[in-house]
């Protein structure tokens, strides 16, 4: 009884573990927008008849070629730090909300930004130094997940 009080311990450590570092909001990453339309430069929502869990987590697709195409590469279409503000885990090292609608890809991959009012991160992230900001998130993305 023991050993499988410890392994159900151990199991739901490691569900629950890996949902911490990621922005779902809306019960979805990227607030349930559809990831792979990203790289093609639109901002879709997911519709939940295209829907996958991956790595614990729900990602919604707008078509069933979009969740294919994800299915093939994960890793490719997964937001940058868990779908938080690049701007803020660069700047600050804090999980921020965004805007699904306001993203960028730059090197391939996928970073989406707070936008409300008249703070718009991307815009911050662009003036400021995209690349400096991005080498200081990534530094501050390993303590968080640490």
């Amino acid at each position: 009884m023991k050993k499988i009080l410890m392994l159900l311990l151990f199991v739901t450590s490691i569900s629950f573990g890996q949902k911490t570092h990621y922005n779902i909001q809306k019960g979805a990453v990227a607030k349930g927008y559809d990831v792979v339309s990203y790289f093609n430069n639109t901002a879709k929502k997911g519709d939940k008849q295209y829907t996958l869990k991956h790595d614990g987590v729900t990602f919604l697709f707008s078509s069933q070629e979009n969740l294919n195409t994800f299915k093939k590469d994960p890793n490719k279409y997964i937001p940058q730090y868990g779908g938080y503000c690049a701007y803020a885990i660069g700047i600050k090292g804090s999980k921020v909300s965004i805007n699904p609608e306001t993203f960028e890809i730059r090197d391939g991959k996928l970073y989406l930004f707070y936008n409300r009012g008249r703070t718009n991160t991307l815009e911050l992230w662009t003036n400021e130094g995209a690349e400096k900001l991005r080498d200081q998130a990534d530094k501050n993305w390993k303590k968080i997940t640490k």
